[in-house]
């Protein structure tokens, strides 16, 4: 029986699930495959790279939702999705992703609608709707962190989470608020091995009136993809990029860093400990091999173990 790869449920014989379709549009009935293969769609990210303000590692295109043809369509701009497919190298990224930001919802992380389109090669794209549009043509006040640090794509990494707290402290509406939700999404990449939230891969968003920290993206386990990485944070804390304890994470960075009180750590960590009891089946049921289920699972219990879950 196959299983959905928008919501999950196992959904027969069909590609996808009713739920996983009304997630899209509730006026779909249907989704045809995405009409490129994995190669296709690389070279096409390589093609239109020049015109796409996306860019990065992975490969991405731009595309509409076309519901009428129940499809999704490329395009050069005005797209309201980011796609994804396969990785020449990397194995099974899109999976990875999908499953990854999967987690930090249930952990109460804010993320996009986000899943998976099956193509023709029967490989699977890793789909996430743009945040930073509205409607047909508006576009919503976002800047990532590099650019409020005024550094370039090339000095992403050149940073530390020190001083990106005082970027909060400076833009943000209401700097504790979003200074708990910097917490609990470090100590949630932290666990899922996720070493490469460089600069870029935060960002502020204006949101009635707010600037506050924007939904999360880019969100994966890169420890597994390149062989268990020397590195566990991409930015440094406190001088160091790997060997972090929980004291460095909740004692320096949470209480001492961002301020926060005991009742904000505490409720932090309470998320995130409740949310590991759906991880592992969340895991057991996604799109991965069982080689990298084992290993993401073997990962995910050491890290629990270092801030004593």
């Amino acid at each position: 029986m196959k299983r959905c790869p928008i919501s999950y449920e196992t959904c027969g014989n069909a590609d996808y699930s009713e739920n996983g379709l009304r997630l899209l549009s509730p006026k779909l009935d249907h989704l045809s495959k995405f009409s490129y293969s994995a190669e296709e769609q690389r070279a096409e990210a390589l093609a239109r790279a020049v015109k796409l303000s996306i860019q990065g590692v992975q490969p991405k295109l731009s595309a509409i939702l076309n519901i009428r043809d129940s499809r999704f369509d490329l395009v050069d701009s005005g797209g309201k999705y980011i796609l994804k497919p396969q990785h020449h190298i990397y194995p099974q990224l899109p999976e990875n992703e999908d499953l990854t930001m999967r987690m930090a919802d249930a952990a109460g992380i804010n993320v996009p609608l986000h899943g998976m389109i099956w193509s023709k090669d029967q490989s699977l794209t890793y789909f996430i709707k743009r945040f930073d549009r509205a409607g047909h043509k508006d576009k919503i006040p976002t800047e990532d962190f590099a650019q409020l640090a005024g550094l370039s794509r090339e000095t992403k990494y050149n940073y530390s989470m020190e001083k990106l707290i005082l970027l909060m402290d400076e833009y943000c509406t209401f700097p504790v608020i979003e200074k708990s939700k910097l917490f609990r999404l470090v100590l949630f990449n932290f666990l899922v091995g996720n070493e490469d939230m460089h600069l870029k891969n935060y960002s502020l968003i204006r949101n009635n009136g707010k600037i506050e920290l924007s939904p999360a993206y880019d969100l994966l386990n890169s420890t597994i993809v390149l062989k268990g990485g020397a590195e566990e944070i991409a930015l440094t804390l406190a001088g160091k990029k790997k060997k972090l304890s929980r004291e460095i994470l909740i004692g320096y960075f949470g209480k001492e860093r961002c301020g926060l009180n005991e009742k904000m750590i505490d409720n932090n960590l309470n998320a995130l400990k409740t949310a590991s009891e759906v991880w592992f089946d969340l895991i057991s049921i996604s799109f991965l091999t069982n080689e990298l289920k084992e290993k993401y699972k073997n990962l995910l219990e050491r890290r629990m173990r270092i801030l004593d879950f």
